[in-house]
């Protein structure tokens, strides 16, 4: 495990993960009991994916499809 915490090793990451080609976020989760990224796609594709990292730091890096993320209008 690293010696920064996960909030640390977000910030210093997404900028470089949400210019990747289809992620639409990224979140704190937990895989398996133990804390990890979750990085947000917009589809599912293999090109995609790829690009993503297994790990950053030594936290674990998953993927989830959620599809395109908007942000709601005047409500």
């Amino acid at each position: 495990m690293t010696g920064r915490s996960l909030e640390a090793v977000l910030t210093a990451h997404t900028d470089s993960l949400m210019g990747l080609p289809g992620v639409v976020g990224i979140a704190q989760g937990v895989c398996d009991g133990t804390p990890c990224i979750k990085v947000l796609l917009a589809d599912s594709s293999a090109e995609t994916r790829r690009r993503i990292p297994t790990s950053l730091e030594g936290y674990r890096v998953e993927t989830q499809v959620t599809g395109p993320i908007r942000p709601l209008g005047p409500g």
